[in-house]
């Protein structure tokens, strides 16, 4: 194990990210809002602790291998988390504990959306700046993350696109190949934002929150500048805006990386991953449309639109609202919780356990009920008329059984802080799932949930964004054996 090499990555990114609190640190000084020492204090101990972890080792150069790759790469988000914790910490008007204070940073880089915060609607907007930064910047971690360095690792989901993207396979190690792989994700990244923030600005929103929700649409993170979400709007326009630029952001980055490389938008059509996962919206968004104006929740059209938007920003985990739909009728809330399981694409900026994951557990159920029919039959298991080696559906069931083995564990440990029944198992399903809006206690924020339940729920949080296994991994005797 090369902790030497470790600190010194963990070092850089702590430099870098200590400048994230430059912009909100500025916007502070020139507003004069009070708390540019939070932001002054937070970047000085973040760069400080960068350069301590850097300095001794700044004149290292060595390949990483894959155990490496897993410490560095759980380290990442978590000593992040705890860094961007600074700031909320230091407000005093924000009056938040240091587990409530790291459960907001880790909820914006994880891309949960999840808040314990209220009154957003009269908090400086320095500090809403840099909330959501903290899920812009999550949003393009999590992109490199699963396109460039878990298929290396052997447990993201690219295994299936590797002959065709131009990332670096889970066999080689971590060279300067990403560089370019992650510049190329980051120019897409960037440019979906700048897209969808002109839109929003053309539809009314004020720069200010153009910009401040284009980074946590893109980034499918859910935190917003008001209390309402974007339901303070009431434009269908911006609703329209804000559920195109969600499907595209939960759709594959790598897709779209071979479809600019292609300069041919017919790769979306041929792959199925995606057509499966708009096939389950669109059903799953037809069935609450029908319901809604059936159980006369709303008028005809107001049913369409919030039908269709909520589906949207719950089943790609983004979190956004319009209406408290915990309060829905018959099992609609419960459908659109269980809609952010799947989430969105492989190597896309949605949580959940992935649309491909999903799709394969679907199709071999198929093939199952096949093979009772025709037991001497050999019926192969294809993806995109490619056949899915057999380890590879192996590790997904695997990944199926270890997700739903934490979610009723982190569940169970929820009950014992003495929250409610229904409120902790959609606490865990909303962070697991990186969602973020539960039901019950938790539909609007999670300020009630005990000191305990917010540092679980950090791990549920920390453990869906990573793919479970990267985390469980490192508490493994075999991980640490020479």
């Amino acid at each position: 194990m090369q902790f030497a090499m470790a600190f010194k990555i963990i070092g850089v990114l702590l430099m870098l990210f200590s400048s994230a609190m430059l912009p909100s640190l500025f916007l502070s000084v020139i507003h004069r809002d009070g708390v540019e020492s939070a932001f002054a204090t937070g970047f000085g101990m973040t760069l400080l602790a960068g350069i301590l972890l850097w300095l001794p080792t700044r004149s290292l150069k060595r390949d990483l291998n894959i155990r490496d790759g897993f410490l560095v790469t759980a380290l990442f988000w978590l000593v992040l988390g705890v860094f961007g914790a600074i700031p909320f910490w230091l407000i005093p008007s924000l009056n938040l504990s240091g587990a409530a204070s790291v459960f907001e940073s880790i909820s914006g880089l994880t891309t949960t959306g999840a808040t314990v915060i209220t009154g957003l609607d009269a908090l400086p907007q320095s500090l809403l700046l840099y909330r959501q930064l903290l899920q812009w910047l999550g949003g393009i971690g999590i992109v490199v993350l699963a396109v460039a360095v878990l298929p290396m690792l052997g447990i993201g989901g690219m295994q299936l696109y590797r002959a065709e993207s131009a990332g670096p396979s889970k066999e080689r190690k971590l060279t300067p190949r990403i560089t370019s792989t992650a510049k190329a994700l980051f120019g897409i990244y960037l440019l979906l934002t700048i897209a969808c923030a002109a839109s929003y600005f053309f539809a009314g929103m004020t720069v200010f929150d153009a910009i401040c929700h284009a980074f946590s649409t893109v980034a499918i993170g859910g935190f917003s500048t008001h209390d309402a979400s974007l339901g303070y709007y009431d434009q269908n326009s911006i609703l329209l805006i804000s559920s195109f630029f969600m499907v595209v952001s939960a759709v594959n980055f790598g897709l779209h990386f071979i479809a600019i490389q292609r300069r041919d938008i017919r790769v979306y059509t041929h792959d199925s991953e995606t057509a499966f996962f708009l096939t389950v919206i669109a059903l799953a968004t037809c069935v609450i449309c029908v319901l809604l104006v059936l159980t006369e929740t709303f008028n005809v059209e107001d049913s369409l639109i919030h039908g269709l938007f909520q589906t949207i920003s719950i089943a790609t985990t983004t979190g956004f609202t319009t209406q408290d739909f915990s309060v829905w009728p018959l099992f609609l809330p419960v459908l659109l919780l269980m809609l952010s399981f799947m989430g969105g694409c492989v190597g896309s900026t949605g949580g959940g356990m992935k649309a491909m994951r999903i799709l394969l557990i679907f199709r071999q159920g198929v093939r199952e009920l096949r093979q009772l029919l025709h037991p001497n039959a050999i019926i192969p298991l294809k993806i995109d008329s490619r056949r899915v080696q057999t380890e590879i559906i192996s590790a997904v069931w695997s990944f199926f059984a270890v997700y739903m083995f934490c979610f009723v564990s982190i569940w169970l440990a929820l009950l014992a802080t003495g929250l409610d029944f229904p409120s902790a198992r959609s606490a865990v399903a909303a962070t697991l799932n990186n969602l973020g809006p539960g039901l019950g206690k938790v539909a609007s924020n999670y300020a009630g949930v005990s000191e305990a339940g917010k540092i679980i729920l950090c791990l549920a949080m920390l453990m869906g964004r990573l793919e479970v296994f990267t985390l469980l991994v490192l508490f493994t005797p075999a991980f640490w054996r020479h």
